[in-house]
């Protein structure tokens, strides 16, 4: 069974094989962007793959068409939405900042409550 951890949070969830990072994120909690919903119509989901990369499904046309649409990609960047696990083995996957960001707007309960938090003192929002 693939393990998924998501960094910079370090939240790890075990999924079955092919399921997408963005599903895993949404398992587990993981602070991954999805304004679109998961359709591949925007890139607010995207990650940078740091171990597994090789272990994923293939990018389409598609995906590499939307990716143009993301800050900073680079040569591990993926959409959470498109990339499927594919092999049992543990994949490491940093949250970019703009999809971070993107969650935060969508779940604006969450940025409160880290926002509370770190007034307190207890967390980094």
């Amino acid at each position: 069974m693939p393990k998924i951890r998501f960094q910079p949070e370090e939240v790890e969830v075990d999924v079955a094989v092919g399921t997408t990072i963005l599903d895993a994120a949404r398992a587990r909690g993981a602070q991954v962007g999805s304004a679109c919903g998961g359709v591949c119509a925007c890139s607010t989901c995207h990650v940078y793959v740091k171990e597994g990369l090789e272990d994923l499904s293939e990018a389409g046309e598609r995906e590499e068409d939307i990716m143009d649409k993301a800050f900073d990609v680079r040569a591990n960047s993926r959409l959470g939405c498109q990339a499927q696990l594919r092999k049992d083995r543990l994949y490491v996957v940093e949250v970019s900042r703009e999809c971070r960001q993107a969650f935060l707007d969508e779940h604006p309960e969450v940025r409160q409550a880290l926002a509370e938090a770190a007034r307190r003192g207890s967390v980094a929002p």
